[in-house]
């Protein structure tokens, strides 16, 4: 190791790097495919795209490209507030949702303190709290999602920070509305709970609860959204908080300066209002799901219930079973970094990418069976 490398501190050298999903085009290189043959169901991507109406907002917004941006995102602030009916101090923007994950990192942790996160939860969580300097407590998972009441008994009198994940990723588990009130009552007041609902859009009707609200009560309680997922915006990075005026202020002042870029601010603002395309990413999914859980049960595997917009599955030897679908020109995600070596997420696409994937792993697990 250089004494360069050396200089850096030892809780940023123990950090490893997250790997995101294969792009098409690396996997085309690798294996000589054709990338219009290759069907990419890694990264949770919306398989129709972006909202048409984002599209357009972007297209529009482009001609501006050589302005700084809004700093304070004047127009997608309004259209938060018109949605959600907070203040619009109580907002929070963010470059995708890590990036408000980050910033309650950078605002409430150091050397001296602690985060509490489940097993099993979403990669970034332990990536921020050790760029913090901070000490990650992980609590084993039950059934594969949180357990909130070993995780409300983890808290510790340094803990800053709860990060919660609902519904989870990669598992998928999804934590009812009551269970997260009785965590919110039963913490601390002085620790921030961080309620990640990245993929609360694909919640059924009958699972959806209204966590906005809950600001008015818990003041310690930060919600983190994206438009990565049902919007389809993942390429654009924008996402926002919602919390208490006060902490909102502090999470702005950590906040980097132009960190949402002109296009995202536009084209986030318009898809906020796109519900018609909303209603169609919801029912292919909704669709999508029970295509693959009517495959998997012909294949007689195990899958976890997901209510994100993606499934994660059990097949054993994953690694080599991976292998063989990037040959066949199918990427989906493997998750032994989360400790689960003998599983795979698969994100729901388009029925034809759907029957596709269902074809190459049947083909994968026979080979494997030779």
């Amino acid at each position: 190791m250089s004494k360069i490398v050396q200089r850096a501190p030892d809780y940023i050298r123990s950090i490893s790097p997250y790997i995101p999903g294969k792009p098409i085009g690396e996997l085309a290189r690798e294996m000589g495919l054709n990338e219009a043959d290759i069907v990419k169901l890694a990264s949770n991507e919306n398989p129709l795209g972006a909202s048409p109406k984002a599209t357009a907002a972007a297209q529009k917004a482009i001609a501006d490209i050589h302005r700084y941006p809004d700093g304070n995102g004047f127009e997608l602030r309004a259209a938060l507030v018109a949605r959600f009916g907070v203040a619009p101090e109580q907002i929070v923007l963010g470059n995708g949702s890590n990036d408000l994950l980050n910033l309650c990192a950078a605002a409430y942790l150091n050397s001296e303190t602690s985060a509490v996160y489940s097993q099993h939860a979403f990669a970034v969580y332990p990536l921020a709290v050790k760029s913090a300097g901070a000490q990650g407590i992980e609590v084993p998972a039950k059934a594969y999602g949180h357990d909130l009441a070993a995780m409300l008994a983890a808290i510790r009198s340094d803990t800053r920070i709860v990060f919660i994940a609902n519904p989870n990723n990669p598992t998928g588990n999804f934590l009812p509305d009551e269970e997260i009130v009785d965590f919110l009552d039963g913490a601390p007041d002085d620790v921030l709970i961080v309620l990640d609902e990245a993929y609360n859009e694909y919640l059924a009707p009958e699972q959806r609860y209204d966590s906005v609200a809950w600001l008015a009560k818990y003041p310690n309680l930060v919600i983190t959204r994206t438009f990565s997922k049902i919007y389809g915006l993942g390429g654009l990075r924008v996402g926002y908080g919602l919390a208490g005026r006060e902490v909102a202020d502090l999470l702005n002042r950590v906040r980097e300066p132009f960190n949402v870029n002109n296009v995202a601010l536009a084209a986030a603002a318009a898809a906020l209002g796109d519900e018609e395309f909303v209603a169609r990413s919801y029912a292919v999914n909704r669709d999508g799901m029970a295509q693959l859980m009517a495959g998997f049960d012909a294949l007689g595997l195990e899958y976890i219930p997901s209510s994100g917009n993606f499934m994660t599955f059990r097949v054993g030897d994953a690694a080599n079973v991976n292998r063989r679908l990037l040959e066949q020109g199918v990427i989906v995600r493997p998750i032994a970094s989360y400790q689960m070596p003998e599983w795979l997420r698969v994100t729901i696409g388009l029925p034809h990418e759907n029957a596709r994937f269902l074809e190459a792993l049947a083909k994968a697990l026979l080979k494997g069976a030779e």
